[in-house]
């Protein structure tokens, strides 16, 4: 029995001592995929959940841009972030981070796609008709924002958007990007599905005035990765609370709030097709500048 009640206290102790090597708290990063002030209204509820499951305060630390998250992820000792499916592969690739859990959207899907947009009494329906216009990018680390309209454009025989492009502008944010076009500021615009959708449920402009151009193939969703030595105690119960929220009164409140209707497993291998969108663009993770310029 001594025996026992000794191994019991190891196993707290050392989940203890884990989940508090990088501080008294889980520091968890989030992307700016939309306005700052509304990612921290959507995200709040499910770290204050996440805390009162584990017993540990989860601080969220938001990002001023997509390309920070590789290295402030480093520097700033995060245990884990919500991370886009770009900057997701990169820091699987960079930081050996491991995936858990990813949200199923409200309409069913756990991927997105990226949208390439522009208003329909612009007269712009094909790549050709781009030429000369401005356009919005959301930002260099994003599959949607950027990776995927680069693979498009190769695709349609574009080399340079330097000089294909009038302007080229990075809104910093998928919802930037979509009233950037709404607002008639630029012409085209790419933004990933799951934004587009959000905005438009709440301003009926968006599906009245915006037509989608091209749609990319399916990535997976925004999902929580942590530091790969976070501790094996610690990354499964994170996992559990994530994956059986919808089973949970107070869970499924939470997920409400959050705009999906649970969370799955995910794994490396989803990121395969992010991989794949960046081999059509001719960039190589290993040395691509993910830094706007």
């Amino acid at each position: 029995m001594h025996v026992k009640a000794v191994a019991i206290f190891s196993v707290v102790a050392f989940f203890f001592l884990s989940a508090l090597s990088y501080g008294a708290e889980l520091t968890i990063g989030l992307i700016p995929e939309q306005n700052v002030f509304k990612q921290v209204a959507r995200y709040q509820p499910l770290g204050d959940y996440i805390g009162k499951k584990t017993g540990i305060k989860v601080k969220f630390t938001i990002l001023s841009r997509y390309g920070n998250i590789i290295k402030r992820f480093v520097s700033d000792k995060m245990d884990g972030a919500f991370f886009g499916s770009f900057t997701g592969a990169m820091a699987i690739q960079k930081l050996g981070v491991e995936p858990l859990a990813r949200p199923v959207n409200l309409d069913g899907s756990s991927t997105y796609w990226g949208y390439i947009f522009a208003r329909k009494d612009s007269g712009i329906k094909t790549a050709a008709d781009m030429k000369g216009k401005r356009i919005a990018f959301v930002e260099k680390a994003t599959t949607a924002g950027y990776i995927y309209p680069m693979a498009f454009f190769k695709e349609h025989g574009i080399k340079d958007i330097n000089t294909y492009f009038k302007e080229y502008y990075f809104a910093g944010s998928h919802d930037a990007a979509i009233y950037a076009v709404l607002d008639r500021k630029f012409d085209v615009g790419c933004a990933k599905h799951s934004m587009f959708d959000r905005v438009a449920r709440s301003n009926p402009r968006v599906i009245k005035e915006l037509a989608i151009l091209a749609k990319s193939p399916q990535v997976p969703s925004n999902g929580l990765a942590v530091r790969k030595d976070l501790s094996p105690a610690l990354k499964k119960q994170l996992k559990e609370i994530l994956l059986s929220m919808d089973k949970d009164p107070e869970g499924i409140e939470t997920l409400k709030h959050f705009e999906a209707i649970r969370f799955i497993p995910t794994t490396k291998e989803d990121y395969n097709p992010v991989f794949d969108i960046a081999r059509k663009a001719g960039i190589d993770l290993k040395t691509y500048d993910y830094m706007n310029q």
